[in-house]
């Protein structure tokens, strides 16, 4: 928390820019304070990768990962987009993440194996 407001942080894939917007709209006007991904890579943002050689852009990745690992920490509870149920090997690594540093995970779509 931050004064009166939980801090949550969105997880998920970026090919869901569209949800990603809405659900950051929802839960600010819900009284939250919302920390988002920088880059939509799966959905936009191209000019960022158009002309990285490959070790760069493989940094760039692993910076943006820890990136995000690192916002985790700095909320009280993660927010999945997972339209779809749709849910990859990045955000599940960022819930395991989550769950391990004691954080609450909360799905835009309750996940069939919850």
């Amino acid at each position: 928390m931050v004064g009166n407001y939980k801090v949550i942080t969105l997880c998920g894939s970026t090919r869901f820019r569209d949800a990603f917007t809405e659900a950051n709209k929802r839960l600010t006007l819900a009284g939250n304070i919302v920390i988002s991904v920088g880059l939509y890579g799966h959905s936009g943002d191209q000019e960022v990768w158009e002309n990285m050689d490959e070790g760069t852009l493989t940094r760039t990745k692993e910076m943006l990962d820890d990136m995000h690992k690192r916002k985790i920490d700095m909320a009280d509870e993660i927010y999945v987009i997972n339209v779809g149920g749709y849910i990859g090997s990045s955000t599940r690594s960022e819930i395991e993440y989550a769950k391990a540093h004691g954080k609450t995970v909360r799905y835009l779509e309750e996940p069939e194996d919850n």
